[in-house]
């Protein structure tokens, strides 16, 4: 399995896409602004597209590849999350309002995108020995994680997400764990914001992974704008024993 960063910020600036991974060229997790980077070649290969939470930075995309697949695709993209997340996305961003609802374009019979729910915890076979599981996470949206298995590796992606006991009990069930792909958004000194919006900052997540019991490569996610420097000062620190690097765009991870 080959998992490309197509973008990987807490924001947007020059080189900086928010959050979208590409997984073997046909499938996406999350649809950020990494996704405006795809060209219409690389768009109609896409058929599943599994999304974190509905927050902008893990949406936006989705809105304008579906209105550049217009005309372009023979069967829907299916967009698959879990319920609360894809009522979000029906009442705020395809309504005719916002942008058009490509449920029902360009016929209801033939629409550009598909809504599937997913629950939690229920493995979804991608073929060729590959399979996915949501797994909660704690963030100011219903909002989910998900891990990627092969026969070769396994790879976690915890989308947004601030302190939650649920999922390291959730990694901790898994048989391994050779990447952990986890939020770090906000410095120390931003705690109590990091509290509010519920994301984790360095200090945090280096107390909460000893509740962890695998011993995973950290991939950190998620840094907002200007804030690298200090972030990565903060994460040796806190981290200090672990295998962990700063993601970013262009980056690819194979298991």
């Amino acid at each position: 399995m080959r998992i490309k960063v197509l973008g990987c910020s807490g924001g947007v600036g020059p080189d900086l896409r928010t959050t979208a991974l590409l997984v073997d060229d046909e499938i996406l997790i999350d649809a950020g602004t990494g996704v405006c980077d795809l060209d219409l070649v690389q768009m109609r290969k896409i058929g599943r597209v599994f999304l974190t939470h509905s927050h902008l930075d893990h949406v936006c995309g989705l809105a304008f590849m579906a209105d550049n697949l217009f005309d372009e695709i023979q069967r829907p993209v299916e967009i698959m999350g879990i319920s609360e997340t894809l009522r979000i996305l029906r009442r705020n961003l395809f309504n005719w309002k916002l942008w058009p609802d490509f449920t029902k374009l360009p016929s209801r019979e033939a629409p550009v995108i598909k809504f599937r729910s997913i629950r939690s915890e229920r493995r979804v076979d991608l073929g060729e020995g590959r399979s996915l599981c949501a797994f909660a996470v704690r963030h100011t949206v219903p909002a989910v994680g998900y891990v990627l298995e092969t026969p070769n590796g396994v790879f976690a992606f915890t989308g947004d997400t601030g302190s939650c006991p649920q999922m390291w009990d959730f990694l901790n069930g898994l048989e391994r764990l050779d990447y952990l792909m986890i939020d770090v958004a906000f410095p120390d000194q931003e705690a109590c914001l990091g509290e509010i919006a519920k994301h984790y900052t360095p200090a945090l997540l280096g107390d909460e992974l000893s509740s962890l019991r695998h011993r995973p490569e950290l991939l950190l996610t998620h840094h907002k704008p200007g804030c690298g420097p200090t972030l990565d000062a903060q994460c040796r620190r806190a981290m200090k024993g672990w295998k962990h690097r700063h993601l970013k765009r262009g980056d690819v991870i194979e298991i």
